[in-house]
């Protein structure tokens, strides 16, 4: 297998460290001994293929030996820190790049798949060589895909049509491409497969017979001019033609292009000359010409291609394109791709040829989940496309039904800020007008526009538009949103049966605020006004961390005597309660109510947990003990309150210049060790403030009650209570 791949080295002429590729070989072969693939073979034998699809794609040393490594972290005992150590950082952060996300446990199959995608699409931004090795180790898994069961088939064949055939597709690798995709028609619709298969089969020999006579004349006549050309039959993919079939509605016989013929040339002078041969030896038809070497396509394709009525009355395509165009063709971006000592991405001059890498990234930032940001990605960057024109000829494509809005945020944020119109071709036309291929368009704008509207959000189609038009909307109306969020928020804590102040406390609210990405509670609300989150959501995850802090009642009933005595792991036993004449019982003081010495006290026997402390009026206790009375359990301090507890008091005042300062001189005066503090003002200009503090018992927070009432401006202080 090493002798193979050092073959197609020397084959592809490329300028390599074998002795480097030769360890890496010998490191692999060495880590995966003993696992076999389930062909049968041994597992070596897949990594060699990998790494011989990139030799083909004229890749350098690196790649090469990640691709041979690109399984040994994932599927073996070498580390990242091995793979550094015996190579180099480049070659491990490509293997790390494409290893999957194994050891992280996930609520579900796709979210694991949508993570992994997530941690190579974001690899690739950095280095794009990840997903080259992605995609050759995807190709090689499609060629052996028969060994798996017809489920696994169905499932890997659904994500490569979905993922790995449209990225090749915006790298401008069509080999790899048009590979896949073959390969996912074949177990996603086998019998559509077999059935073109058979189709082709039997037009084959009518077709080469054509294609050799078209072939023939077209060369002399070349020869004739001067022209030094290769002139070769080219096959269509099978999934083209389903695709023809399928979305436009077509039979075989009126798929056109099934004959075709590529020409490949010296210059780029020798395409437009061969161009005019051969429509002067056969009649062009109207509209199937497009010239993409005046206006490559944005994966860097550049061909002529033109559709003709051939010798014998049948339509077939000619493309035309030199040797180095060929190249990009068969190989995208790889084919540009010149590796030096510390290059990366910003360095090569195919940053505009990557602008969707940039929307990746900005994509990502923006999604709420793995699975959001898939969805994302799928519409915008692997739909169907248009290609339209600025009015100086700079081609932009956008996702199929895309709107002025889209192309105006494509240009530029601020362009797509301050439009107020559009001209397609010239004309006047509607934000929601769906851009067609070939148009050209202009975007109106005026420093006096008043921004995007709420209406655009349903008028754009791609991702990278609504996430600007929002952006917009959070950044200009942040403090209106901010407080129809809170608004928002409460009227739902109160449709739900929730206390408000419970669920403000800090140990609630605080892990919602970072589940969701946010630095602070108005951020949350803002978003929440906005509509990128609804106050359904917050509360679930706000009702989440609320039953972590207490056990809900179970069916079965424990008696006093199974109530654990000593404390589990990790647990602490709380000094100053007697349970029932007993001293040493472990207990736990409730979250909901946070009792405290002086408070009259009950208690509740939780399975396996003790016994949970509740005040005798907690609203939480009452619902637990009309549901289990059997649990409640008589409790009392023991006049040992030397432990600390964590009291909650809310602060109404009008707001003014020093309020703050005031409040937290008291609160030093108090000696009270003070663990949080949320203050907000309200649109009638009033002061709310909650202070989480730490007290040993009631009459400490009734003393500084007592002093914060005295301070000017104070309306009421109260102990927040459930």
């Amino acid at each position: 297998m090493l002798q193979r791949l050092l073959e197609k080295i020397k084959e592809n002429n490329l300028d390599v460290d074998i002795e480097m590729i030769k360890k890496a070989y010998n490191v692999a072969e060495k880590a995966h001994e003993g696992q076999l693939r389930e062909s049968g073979d041994p597992y070596i034998l897949h990594p060699v293929e990998v790494a011989i699809i990139l030799v083909e794609m004229g890749l350098d040393t690196d790649a090469i030996c990640a691709a041979l490594l690109h399984d040994v972290v994932e599927d073996t005992h070498l580390s990242y820190e091995d793979v550094k150590r015996e190579f180099n950082e480049s070659i491990a952060d490509l293997v790390d790049g494409v290893t999957k996300l194994g050891k992280i446990e996930y609520k579900s199959k796709e979210e694991q798949q949508a993570e992994n995608i997530r941690k190579v699409l974001i690899a690739m931004a950095k280095d794009i060589r990840v997903i080259l090795i992605k995609l050759a180790d995807r190709l090689h898994n499609m060629r052996t895909l028969k060994y798996l069961p017809p489920e696994k088939q169905k499932a890997k064949a659904e994500e490569t049509l979905d993922i790995y055939a449209p990225l090749a597709h915006r790298l401008g690798i069509s080999k790899i491409k048009w590979e896949l995709e073959d390969l996912s028609l074949r177990y996603l619709h086998p019998d559509e497969y077999y059935e073109l298969v058979s189709k082709v089969q039997k037009k084959r020999a009518e077709r080469e017979k054509e294609i050799n006579e078209i072939k023939n004349i077209l060369q002399e006549k070349l020869e004739q001019a001067g022209i030094k050309a290769d002139i070769d039959g080219r096959p269509k993919h099978f999934y083209s033609i389903y695709r023809k079939m399928h979305y436009k509605n077509k039979t075989f016989d009126q798929i056109f292009d099934l004959l075709a013929v590529r020409v490949i040339v010296d210059t780029v002078k020798d395409c437009y000359a061969a161009l005019g041969i051969v429509h002067t030896l056969w009649k062009p038809i109207p509209g199937r010409f497009k010239d993409y070497i005046a206006m490559p396509k944005p994966n860097m394709y550049q061909s002529l291609h033109s559709t003709v009525i051939g010798p014998n009355g049948q339509p077939f395509e000619i493309q035309i394109r030199t040797w180095e165009m060929h190249r990009t063709a068969e190989y995208g971006i790889a084919a540009h791709w010149k590796y030096k000592e510390g290059i990366n991405n910003k360095e090569l001059d195919i940053d505009e040829k990557l602008h969707w890498l940039r929307q990746i990234l900005e994509l990502q930032k923006e999604a709420k989940d793995a699975t959001e940001f898939m969805e994302t990605v799928k519409i915008d960057l692997f739909s169907d496309e248009v290609f339209v024109f600025t009015p100086k000829g700079a081609v932009i494509d956008l996702p199929v039904d895309s709107t002025p809005i889209d192309f105006a945020y494509r240009i530029h944020t601020d362009v797509g800020n301050k439009c107020v119109g559009a001209k397609v071709n010239g004309r006047m036309v509607p934000l929601d007008y769906k851009l067609k291929t070939g148009d050209i368009v202009e975007i109106i704008t005026s420093a006096n526009s008043k921004g995007p509207s709420r209406d655009w959000l349903n008028i754009a189609k791609s991702s990278q538009a609504k996430n600007k038009i929002r952006q917009w909307f959070k950044r200009t109306f942040k403090e209106e949103n901010i407080e129809k969020g809170r608004e928002t928020f409460e009227k739902e804590i109160k449709r739900q049966g929730l206390n408000l102040n419970e669920a403000l406390k800090t140990e609630y609210i605080e892990p919602v605020i970072r589940k969701f990405n946010f630095s602070n509670i108005e951020d949350l609300y803002s978003a929440i006004g906005s509509g990128a989150l609804t106050a359904h959501q917050v509360i679930s995850k706000l009702k989440e961390e609320i039953k972590k802090e207490e056990i809900l009642p179970q069916k079965e009933i424990i008696s006093e005597d199974k109530v654990e005595k000593k404390p589990r792991k990790g647990e602490i036993k709380k000094p100053g309660v007697i349970i029932e004449g007993e001293k040493d019982l472990f207990v736990r003081f409730a979250k909901c109510c946070n009792p405290i010495p002086g408070d009259e006290i009950i208690g509740f026997i939780t399975r396996g947990r003790g016994v949970s402390i509740h005040r005798k009026d907690c609203s939480n206790f009452k619902h637990l003990a009309e549901a289990e009375p059997d649990r409640v359990i008589d409790a009392s301090w023991t006049g040992e309150h030397n432990a600390k507890f964590l009291a909650e008091i809310s602060i109404e005042a009008n707001d003014r210049h020093g309020l703050i300062a005031d409040i937290s001189t008291t609160l030093t005066n108090s000696k009270l060790s003070v663990k949080a503090i949320n203050a907000r003002t309200t649109r009638n200009h009033l002061a709310l403030i909650n202070l989480t503090i730490e007290v040993t018992s009631v009459e400490q927070i009734e003393k500084l009650i007592k002093d914060l009432r005295k301070l000017n401006g104070i309306i009421d202080v109260y102990r927040n209570l459930s």
